[in-house]
């Protein structure tokens, strides 16, 4: 009786272990796979830039070099486990910026193509309320694993 009310405790304090770095796993794989197509086709991605029409000119191109490296690199350092904070930091910041273009695109109602996991063009204005749902949940997603972050860390300081 003993043995199984240990295994039950056990589990208890092991599944939020699991499922933070379950939701890791997803949210990291997300934006590595992400930035995958953006990355072998950076002239695709800046003409996809380009018909947010919201960027300048000049900005375009170092946006379609820079931004997909930021999405792999947090994306990589999220399932590693090196430096999580920041890149939860990082990829919460780009949600956000994610969120903020396609609502102002649907908002005046610009039919544009994210370039999110295609730099195909094959996106329509009637999908882009889906991506903005889409990265809503990924937003909350990052928040909770944050949030996670700094209760362990609270955790920690009240135990000593």
């Amino acid at each position: 009786m003993r043995q199984k009310k240990m295994k039950a405790d056990q589990f208890k304090s092991v599944w939020p272990l699991l499922l933070h770095w379950i939701l890791r796993l997803i949210l990291g794989l997300t934006f590595i796979w992400a930035s995958w197509p953006k990355i072998a086709a950076p002239g695709e991605f800046a003409k996809i830039i380009y018909g947010y029409g919201v960027f300048p000119g000049i900005l375009i191109n170092p946006i379609a070099i820079f931004f997909p490296y930021l999405e792999f690199l947090a994306g990589v350092c999220l399932v590693t486990g090196i430096l999580p904070r920041s890149s939860l930091f990082i990829i919460n910041g780009l949600l956000t910026a994610f969120i903020v273009l396609i609502g102002f695109n649907l908002f005046r109602g610009h039919v544009f193509d994210c370039g999110c996991f295609s730099v195909s063009g094959t996106h329509t204005a009637a999908s882009a309320w889906f991506l903005l749902i889409r990265d809503f949940f990924l937003l909350a997603t990052g928040i909770f694993l944050c949030a996670q972050f700094k209760f362990k860390r609270r955790a920690m300081i009240y135990r000593d």
